[in-house]
């Protein structure tokens, strides 16, 4: 039953911050190296945007595991602050995955730096061969990978949304 399953999780993250503030900062740590992952080992680009959007991770992926390690340690306002400051962040990375997802889907228009046809070619015959080996990352507007009509844009809205729960239930008082 998904009730007794939320309530289950609920329970779980109410039980202690620091355990919360920690798995939360190890959950951040997990989706940016995914993209990481995607870079490096799978070869897929990422655009202007998608780089933006690994920014709140990687501020709050250690801001929330120093949370957690810290709890008790020091005044707990500090700790709390700190695990808000986590779920501001991925309130923002939310909202910003939501505006990439919506250009991917030309629901609004982008950066005009990151739509469109992309970067133009030279007609300098001086300059071609640079051009050629230069790696031109992705457009904005164009998806580069869907995984069950998602893109990672549109996967990034819940994950971030998930991750701002968890961090603020690690900002509640004891």
């Amino acid at each position: 039953d998904t009730g007794v399953a939320m309530n289950a999780l609920i329970a779980f993250l109410d039980k202690s911050p620091s355990r919360t503030a920690l798995l939360t900062g190890l959950g951040m740590a997990a989706v940016v190296g995914t993209a990481l992952l995607f870079e490096h080992v799978g070869g897929y680009l990422p655009c202007k945007l998608c780089l933006e959007q690994r920014t709140p991770y990687y501020i709050g992926a250690p801001l929330m595991i120093a949370a957690g390690l810290f709890h008790g340690r020091v005044p707990t306002g500090v700790t709390r602050g700190m695990a808000l400051i986590g779920g501001l962040l991925m309130l923002y990375g939310a909202a910003l995955a939501t505006y990439h997802a919506g250009i991917e889907w030309a629901i609004w228009s982008g950066p005009a730096d990151c739509t469109g046809t992309g970067a133009n070619v030279t007609t300098n015959a001086g300059d071609l061969l640079g051009d050629l080996n230069a790696k031109t990352p992705p457009m904005c507007d164009k998806a580069a990978l869907r995984i069950l009509g998602l893109s990672m844009a549109g996967w990034n809205v819940p994950a971030s949304l998930a991750l701002m729960v968890t961090s603020l239930f690690a900002a509640k008082r004891d």
